[in-house]
């Protein structure tokens, strides 16, 4: 399942194109469940590209520098010596 929720997010249809409108200060937040499946590969010369899919076709794509992909590698072996979730 992804649920999107996009504050103060307005779209102007004109001539079967979608056009974003009013000020730049939105700001949006996405969650995905039940994932199904995730993918991890280089993405350009300095980053990582992890991909989340879940069951429906669903996919979200967050590419991050090396050292946030590490810190996000630490946390979760950090994650896995404290919870009991992984055994």
């Amino acid at each position: 399942m992804l649920s999107i929720d996009i504050d103060q997010f307005m779209l102007e249809l004109k001539d079967g194109a979608f056009k974003s409108v009013g000020p730049s200060n939105k700001e949006a937040t996405i969650k995905m469940y039940d994932v199904d499946g995730v993918d991890v590969r280089e993405y350009g010369d300095k980053r990582v590209k992890i991909a989340f899919e879940d069951e429906q076709g669903s996919e979200i794509e967050v590419a991050l520098f090396p050292e946030q992909a590490k810190a996000v590698a630490s946390g979760l072996e950090l994650l896995e010596e404290e919870s009991e979730m992984f055994e």
